[in-house]
């Protein structure tokens, strides 16, 4: 078990500045990726309620501190951990790697918080986060459960 979910990702020319390094803002829609290949893979059942139910996945907030550059063609592993669950909310810790040669570099690190949602657009309530998603979160944990 490796104690984390693993988006695997080529960085594109697009994804890139004119300078040559990664634009900041593609970080943060990596997490998203990650967080839905995850939902697609792990918790179809959650993924289906989105899609055909009731159930939101309100973002909260995110964040990403940089602490190395990464351009075009680099391959990146982009890491999510549980970092706390409650009743309707979880947070997301993020490691951002890239991996060279057989050697792995830690290039950013980001977390989200979400919170889970139900009802229509113009009155959402707050949930309990599905048992699917709880059971499948589980071994990707860090975490507290409140």
């Amino acid at each position: 078990m490796t104690g984390y979910y693993e988006l695997r990702h080529r960085v594109g020319f697009e994804e890139t500045n004119f300078v040559g390094n990664v634009y900041y803002s593609h970080y943060l829609r990596w997490q998203g990726h990650c967080r839905e290949k995850f939902l697609l893979e792990q918790a179809p059942a959650v993924l289906a309620e989105i899609v055909h139910d009731d159930l939101k996945l309100f973002t909260l907030k995110v964040d990403c501190e940089f602490y190395a550059e990464i351009a075009a063609f680099d391959e990146l592993s982009v890491r999510m951990r549980l970092e706390e669950l409650t009743q309707t909310q979880i947070a997301f810790a993020f490691d951002y790697v890239k991996l060279q040669d057989g050697a792995e570099t830690l290039v950013a690190r980001g977390s989200q918080r979400i919170a889970c949602m139900r009802g229509p657009n113009n009155n959402t309530v707050p949930t309990r986060v599905p048992a699917q998603l709880r059971e499948a979160l589980a071994p990707f944990s860090t975490a507290q459960v409140a």
